[in-house]
C-alpha cells in the first residue's frame, strides 16, 4: 500500500511541477485559491473562473478529497469513471491538474477518446489493462500494463483501454489541466448531428446503419 501511495504522489508532482513550457493551464499567481461559494463562477470559453476566498479562511479539509474510495456507476461498456475537478475538490483550483478514478469490469472498455487540453498519466492500481494511443501518423502505441505500471497519453491524441485480465481493474489517472476536456470518438461522430450523407460516404455505411449508430451514440439517449 505504501508503494502504491508513493507512485500516486510522484504522478501528481510530475504533472504539477514538470516542464512549465508543457503546462496546459496558466501559472497560479498565489499559493492556492479555494473557491468562495458565496460568489458565482465567471464563465470563459473553456473554463469557469472561481473567485477565491480569503486564504486565512482555508483549512486542511480544503486540500483533502475522500471521494475515490469506491467506483462510480458502470456504463454498458463496463466502465465506471469518477472525474475530480475544482468543482468537487476546491483544493486543486488554479493548480493546473485534475484526476479521475476509472474501473473496468472484466472485458470492459474505455472507448477511444481524447483530451484536447491535457496530457494524461494512467497508473494501474489493480488488474491487467490493454492500453494505447494513436499518433498523428496513425501509428498505434499499445501494450498490456499491469498493476503498478504507468502509461502516458500525449495531449490531444486518441487513446483507449480494455480490461484483459480475469479480475476487475482500477486505474488512477492525472491530467495536467483542471479542465482537460473529453471527446469520445463514437459519440462525436454519430451523436453530434454531422450530415448523414457525409457519414455514409466516409464510413461506407447505408442509411439504416447510420441510423442504428446514431440511436446508439446520441448523447440524449446514452449515459
Amino acid at each position: 500500500m505504501v508503494e502504491k501511495s508513493w507512485v500516486l504522489i510522484v504522478l501528481v508532482v510530475f504533472i504539477m511541477h514538470g516542464d512549465e513550457s508543457l503546462a496546459s493551464d496558466p501559472d497560479p499567481i498565489q499559493d492556492f485559491c479555494i473557491p468562495n461559494p458565496k460568489f458565482g463562477a465567471i464563465k470563459t470559453a473553456h473554463l469557469s473562473i472561481l473567485p477565491c476566498k480569503n486564504s486565512s479562511e482555508a483549512t486542511a479539509d480544503d486540500f483533502v478529497f475522500t471521494g475515490l474510495k469506491s467506483s462510480g456507476n458502470f456504463t454498458d461498456t463496463g466502465l465506471a469513471t469518477f472525474p475530480v475537478n475544482p468543482t468537487i475538490f476546491p483544493g486543486i483550483n488554479t493548480l493546473g491538474i485534475s484526476f479521475v478514478r476509472a474501473d473496468l469490469k472484466v472485458g470492459g472498455i474505455n472507448p477511444p477518446h481524447f483530451h484536447p487540453r491535457a496530457t494524461e498519466i494512467a497508473y494501474v492500481v489493480q488488474g491487467s489493462v490493454y492500453s494505447g494511443f494513436v499518433d498523428s501518423n496513425n501509428r498505434v502505441f499499445s501494450r498490456v500494463i499491469e498493476q503498478g505500471e504507468v502509461m502516458v497519453f500525449p495531449k490531444g491524441l486518441l487513446h483507449f483501454q480494455m480490461n484483459v485480465g480475469e479480475k476487475p481493474a482500477t486505474i488512477f489517472a492525472c491530467l495536467n489541466s483542471q479542465n482537460p476536456g473529453l471527446q469520445k470518438i463514437p459519440s462525436a461522430i454519430f451523436g453530434s448531428g454531422i450530415n448523414e450523407e457525409l457519414l455514409e460516404k466516409a464510413f461506407g455505411l447505408n442509411h439504416k446503419q447510420i441510423g442504428t449508430m446514431r440511436r446508439r451514440f446520441d448523447p440524449k439517449t446514452v449515459n
